[in-house]
């Protein structure tokens, strides 16, 4: 296995898959992304027809990751003193929901930058948004998120992770594994043991100690460029630590997963519209015995229960998004809820997608193949769907005791 710890440019050359990465230059994108409109005009030019490329090679090529900068998608939701573009989360929603339509590979990495660039802006201090937040907003730094770890997967009581506090700062031992952007990444969001509490820690790529391990061949998001990170004497100055030291796992960590939740829930949402155009379009051209599939019973109920799972998880998806923006605690809830129904229609309806194409679905020469192993990450990613039903459940039962 490959260790990769050189400059991320070297690292975007070199891959974790050998040969080049077709697309996605069509042209200069013509201003910023601001709205869904936008947003789908921008993914159909440059990421859908390159989508399963860039599956295939197991990473997206550095053109796509300089045409979502000049698009503005890095951190539209970061304040315009910081060069953000003062993006509201409901229409954050609506962008993610169609950079997963085409590529839920891509939504992942904006996913994990936006977790680390939220967590930023909300608990970094004056000199720390002043130094990370432009070049977030700009994308010549991307960020990722160092949570989960071998063996103790995302549960923060298990990390092992170590940051032991000197005289001048912090010094980090420890490993993060399926770590989304990785490879790519120059700014990790570092979750680590201290001795009173568990901290959050701004871990630049290239400190000394950090070392990048590729992990290929997963199942589904394979260009999200997944990663194994290790942290060997890594020193750290103080000014590395986010937010107040003692209340990280139960603030930082809360709100910087319900904002990737709420991203993973919007590209559920994708993958479900995905799959509804798909199957549409191919159902109207294939025939059977000269009857067109689209007017097949059978056929014509899939369809009419992507278009009614589409709408449900969007309409789910934009109520925890208006509470976000109204500031109204009972988001984290109404995130879960989005997150956990619109992860398991996207699984459903994905198979589905797949059994309209017949042995075409079965091939990587359609993106219905794609969409079906990318559905079932949703389903695990930000939160298992067991763990939701647990969590949702348990919010049911407290209020109908109060």
């Amino acid at each position: 296995m490959t260790l990769l710890n050189e400059a991320p440019a070297a690292v975007a050359a070199a891959g974790s898959v050998t040969g080049p990465v077709t697309g996605p230059v069509t042209g200069p994108v013509t201003g910023p992304v601001t709205d869904r409109a936008s947003a789908r005009a921008f993914v159909d030019a440059c990421v859908t027809p390159y989508a399963n490329a860039y599956d295939r090679a197991g990473r997206v090529p550095e053109d796509l990751l300089d045409q979502v900068a000049r698009a503005g998608l890095w951190a539209p939701f970061l304040p315009s003193a910081y060069s953000g573009a003062d993006m509201d989360m409901v229409t954050l929603g609506a962008v993610h929901e169609e950079v997963g339509r085409g590529c839920s590979s891509l939504r992942s990495l904006l996913t994990v930058h936006t977790m680390l660039a939220w967590t930023v802006r909300r608990w970094g201090d004056p000199a720390q948004r002043e130094r990370w937040l432009p070049e977030l907003a700009s994308g010549a730094t991307l960020g990722a998120f160092c949570l989960s770890e071998p063996g103790a997967g995302s549960d923060a009581s298990g990390i092992a992770t170590t940051a032991v506090e000197t005289g001048g700062g912090w010094v980090l031992n420890g490993v993060k594994k399926w770590t989304t952007g990785g490879q790519r990444a120059d700014l990790f969001l570092v979750f680590a043991r201290t001795a009173t509490s568990i901290g959050a820690f701004l871990v630049p790529r290239d400190a000394p100690g950090v070392r990048v391990v590729p992990i290929d061949d997963m199942l589904g998001t394979r260009a999200s460029m997944l990663a194994e990170i290790s942290f060997q004497d890594v020193v750290l100055g103080r000014d590395a630590l986010l937010g107040p030291s003692g209340f990280t796992a139960g603030m930082v960590l809360t709100g910087a997963l319900d904002l990737g939740r709420y991203s993973v829930a919007a590209g559920s949402v994708g993958i479900i519209q995905a799959c509804l155009e798909a199957s549409s379009a191919y159902a109207a051209e294939r025939t059977v015995g000269g009857t067109p599939l689209a007017r097949l019973p059978l056929i014509q109920a899939k369809l009419s229960d992507m278009v009614t799972d589409a709408r449900a998880a969007r309409l789910l998806l934009a109520e925890a998004g208006r509470l976000k923006d109204a500031g109204d605690a009972n988001t984290i809830m109404a995130t879960w809820v989005a997150k956990y129904f619109a992860s398991v229609a996207a699984a459903r309806h994905a198979a589905e997608a797949v059994q309209i194409h017949g042995a075409n679905g079965c091939s990587p020469d359609y993106p219905v193949a794609r969409y079906y192993r990318d559905a079932k990450v949703m389903e695990i990613i930000e939160g298992s769907s067991e763990i939701q039903r647990i969590t949702i459940a348990g919010q049911a039962e407290r209020e109908t005791t109060i």
